[in-house]
């Protein structure tokens, strides 16, 4: 979970080559397919946030029953080997992205690195452009799904804030190479008028649902009263930046990082020590 740095900001500028996923890469926690920017509405975002929103629904493989019936809805029965076939160019784009950077990865490059040819791509994806959103939506499916997992349904809003955060870094310390393929694809993917293709509008459905959280915490009298819009894009900013510096800065702790992330929204958002909240403020 900076194009993105993301979530937050604008497409953002380059970064040094070697820490490609520094200011896009960040922002890739956050963003996802813009809105109408595929023909399905349910996009990776939407999944993430709709997994993350209904906790307490999950089923053991940490996947929303619901979205996962509204997504096979919109998509074609595909086979067995489709599907691998489709997974293997996906790894591969996602490998050579990182490597070669966005401009430089071609269908060509990626049909190598994937030890197949260029027109197999073409039999299972339309183009460059609709390989590149299914890269975007199979990470944040995979992430959604290894948060999820973690997410404990009888947990109160500060323990689900800080499995949050953690787990979110977590996941990323083990796939460096899809932050890094993100933040390329979020800084250089452009429309056809010229547009970043993923912008802070398509955060929006991941701030609802940490909003949902917050008034959950709010109502129960476990987290004071604030507006939860502005807490749900600070949060969401700080992990977003937190894997910036990451990027940045291979050496840095990203673990470390994370719990004390996670302390300080802990502190910014938890009730007095009576419990007592004031009036609940929305956005």
């Amino acid at each position: 979970m900076k194009a993105r740095s993301q979530v937050l900001s604008t497409a953002p500028t380059s970064a040094r080559r070697g820490g490609h996923a520094g200011r896009g890469g960040g922002k890739a926690l956050a963003a996802s397919v813009a809105s109408g920017s595929t023909s399905a509405n349910w996009t990776a975002v939407d999944r993430m946030a709709n997994l993350l929103a209904m906790r307490s629904k999950n089923e053991p493989s940490g996947q929303s029953g619901a979205g996962r019936g509204e997504r096979q809805s919109q998509e074609p029965e595909r086979s067995f080997i489709e599907k691998a076939r489709r997974a293997q160019i996906i790894d591969a784009a996602v490998d050579t992205i990182a490597a070669k950077g966005f401009a430089k990865a071609s269908l060509a490059q990626i049909a190598e690195r994937a030890g197949i040819s260029k027109g197999v791509i073409s039999y299972h994806f339309a183009g460059k452009g609709e390989l590149i959103e299914r890269v975007v939506e199979q990470v944040y499916e995979e992430i959604g799904a290894f948060v999820g997992a973690r997410l404990n349904e009888g947990a109160g809003a500060t323990a689900w804030l800080r499995v949050y955060v953690e787990s979110v870094a977590e996941y990323m310390l083990g796939h460096r190479t899809q932050l890094t393929a993100l933040g390329e694809i979020f800084s250089h993917f452009r429309t056809a008028d010229g547009a970043p293709r993923y912008g802070i509008a398509s955060s929006e459905p991941l701030y609802v649902a940490l909003e949902k959280v917050f008034l959950e915490g709010q109502r129960s009298g476990e987290l004071r009263a604030f507006d939860v819009r502005v807490m749900a894009v600070s949060l969401q900013a700080g992990i977003d930046n937190m894997f910036a510096y990451w990027s940045a800065h291979s050496g840095h702790d990203l673990a470390a990082h994370a719990r004390e992330l996670a302390g300080i929204f802990e502190h910014a958002t938890r009730a007095d020590r009576t419990g007592h909240t004031e009036r609940t403020n929305h956005h």
